[in-house]
């Protein structure tokens, strides 16, 4: 089954352009090597512009389309693909004779400043672009002066506002149709372990968002400085490790602590990761309050490849295995991909956050390498049904004779709600018609523009199954919703 990655960052915050750049430099942006496609990389150009944007007063009944995009330049790439998916969208029979397309450079000299004025001046009547979330934040204040509805490319969602909408998959929808589907299967107690970057801090404010609308309690939320042993501290005060290590020497020899579990994982493989002991070790802290040597083997672990249908069998203990009761938290956001994310499995299984008692749940990044994760089995992630997809990429690889980028779904979208709104008759693109109650059918699924500049799309929840396996939909995608708080 083809997976489906999308953009994340959009230069969230000042806190995650130095990460942006490090993932351009190393081509990750550009290629897709990992499916990872931030947004935000263009920030790094340096063209944005804050001059003076002039705008002509009176241009809300034109049905011409301004694209802002980086066509030359350290981003040319990502800004090619996004015009590829607008040109399809535009480039069938039968629109309006006076729509078409206008296009500017927001990598040229004056940066998006200077594209947006000339859109203006052109008599545009909706802009979309620009890519990043900078960009965004100097076109959108003289589209708004004009009355000129913007359909930006950033995931950014604090960009979004009446007439300026975010069309990048945010973070906090993710969130929002995890912990859903994680309150219909009974879990109350939320928590996140995250890192301390721009995707961390949206991630976790999605959290907050979506506890209050789901009507549960505040989670706890602790962001990691990502290194090993940052993230096993994190998670053993996240964890109240100490305060069940107690429970259990409270309990020892002969009382079980109520509801101790543990599970067995398999992080090596997740690709690329430095493989975990095969037999682990007792936290020393453990061993200590248990009277235990912190070098005696305690629990098994996983192995890969030793059952005859490729499951992973287990080294046999070389002593009981010692188990701690369940964490104060029924659900635990992660969302750390790579080295990070294999530094946090390494702490799960030291501080025994095992499922099922905890339901893990992670980025839509996941997906691009979902196959991998099984030592986290059973994990969910929240993205679009990929065979929702097949249709649009026949009709660009016949146009463009390769592979859509992820980004090419988000252009073509934009474009196909500018290009309904303009067959309807009505003069320009007004924000009641953009904002219709029944969406716009797109690359994805259907997708829904809220009046704050929030857009609503049609997620499903996959659960990691591993073994090299994809992961499979739990929860199909559903109409989406028309308003949310937060």
């Amino acid at each position: 089954m083809m997976t489906r990655a999308y953009s994340l960052l959009s230069g969230l915050s000042r806190q995650g352009l130095a990460a942006n750049r490090a993932l351009c430099k190393t081509g990750v942006a550009a290629l897709g090597v990992t499916g990872l496609i931030l947004a935000g990389c263009a920030d790094q150009s340096g063209t944005s512009g804050m001059g003076a944007v002039s705008a002509p007063a009176t241009q809300a009944t034109s049905h011409k389309v301004g694209v802002l995009l980086p066509l030359s330049g350290n981003n040319a790439a990502l800004g090619h693909e996004l015009l590829a998916g607008v040109q399809l969208a535009l480039g069938g029979e039968g629109l309006p004779p006076d729509m078409q397309m206008d296009v500017h450079d927001t990598a040229a000299i004056g940066g998006a400043a200077s594209a947006t004025s000339a859109a203006l001046q052109a008599g545009d009547g909706i802009l979309l672009g620009p890519l990043t979330s900078g960009d965004t934040a100097v076109a959108a204040p003289a589209a708004q002066a004009a009355g000129i509805p913007v359909l930006a490319f950033t995931s950014d969602i604090t960009q979004g506002r009446p007439g300026v909408w975010v069309m990048g998959i945010t973070p906090e929808e993710q969130v929002q149709q995890l912990v859903a589907q994680a309150k219909r299967d009974g879990r109350q107690h939320f928590a996140a372990l995250l890192p301390d970057n721009a995707l961390g801090h949206a991630m976790g404010n999605g959290l907050v968002s979506a506890c209050r609308d789901q009507g549960l309690a505040a989670p706890t939320i602790a962001y990691h400085n990502g290194t090993a042993d940052g993230i096993t501290q994190t998670l053993r005060q996240l964890s109240g490790y100490d305060a069940r290590v107690v429970a259990v020497k409270q309990a020892m020899p002969s009382n079980p602590v109520p509801g101790a579990t543990t599970t067995s994982g398999n992080p090596s493989e997740v690709s690329g990761l430095t493989e975990l002991p095969k037999v682990a070790q007792l936290p020393a802290s453990l061993a200590a309050a248990l009277g235990q040597d912190p070098n005696q083997p305690a629990a098994p672990i996983a192995q890969p490849g030793q059952a005859p249908n490729g499951a992973a069998t287990l080294v046999a203990p070389a002593a009981p295995q010692v188990t701690l009761g369940a964490p104060p938290f029924d659900a635990l956001l992660l969302a750390d991909i790579g080295l990070g994310l294999k530094n946090v499995l390494d702490a799960l299984v030291v501080t025994q956050v095992n499922m099922p008692d905890v339901r893990i749940m992670g980025p839509g990044l996941w997906a691009s390498f979902a196959s991998k994760l099984g030592a986290i089995k059973g994990a969910w992630y929240a993205a679009p049904d990929p065979t929702s997809r097949q249709a649009f990429v026949t009709r660009f690889m016949a146009r463009n004779h390769h592979m859509p980028k992820p980004l090419a779904d988000m252009s073509y979208d934009a474009a196909t709600a500018a290009l309904t709104v303009a067959r309807s008759g009505v003069p320009g693109y007004p924000a009641e018609s953009l904002t219709r109650p029944g969406g716009f059918a797109g690359v994805d699924g259907t997708f829904t523009l809220l009046p704050d500049g929030r857009v609503r799309r049609a997620l499903g929840v996959f659960e990691v199954i591993g073994n090299g396996s994809d992961a499979r939909m739990i929860s199909t995608p559903v109409q989406a919703r028309t308003g949310t708080s937060g």
